[in-house]
């Protein structure tokens, strides 16, 4: 019976991946926060764990189906180029320069982010405990 580390690891690989790109876009939106004109982003969760477990539905709830119907098609493997999870964040407060960033709400989507990635990080080093027992037969 052969292993198979998609199955074994679940969900937490895709999260840990999730949870890096998420921190790239909330620190490209922190290090923004005086450029004039610049649109606040951020990855949404729901899209992009639906996107990776095939269902294809966003956020509003509509089928974006991505099938590779051929061996030479490219496979969507970089979750920010997956238009369904990129959002840009809706304004709470309108800006005189047309900043859409708001620096505690960004910093605290950070933070909270960080605690995600290492709870994820923790589940995936579970995983791997889990598998080295099963493998050495303890």
């Amino acid at each position: 019976m052969s292993i198979s580390f998609d199955n074994a690891l679940g969900i937490h690989e895709q999260s840990l991946k999730f949870r890096a790109q998420r921190a790239e876009v909330l620190a490209n939106n922190i290090a923004n926060a005086e450029t004039p004109n610049y649109k606040a982003r951020d990855l949404d969760f729901n899209a992009v764990l639906a996107a990776q477990q095939g269902t294809g539905l966003v956020g509003d709830g509509q089928s974006m189906p991505v099938a590779q119907t051929d061996a030479g098609h490219m496979v969507l493997e970089s979750l920010v180029d997956q238009v369904a999870g990129l959002r840009y964040r809706n304004q709470l407060q309108p800006s005189v320069d047309g900043n859409t960033v708001d620096s505690e709400v960004e910093k605290a989507a950070y933070a909270q982010n960080a605690i995600d990635f290492q709870a994820s990080f923790t589940f995936l080093n579970s995983k791997f405990k889990g598998l080295m027992t099963a493998l050495r037969g303890d």
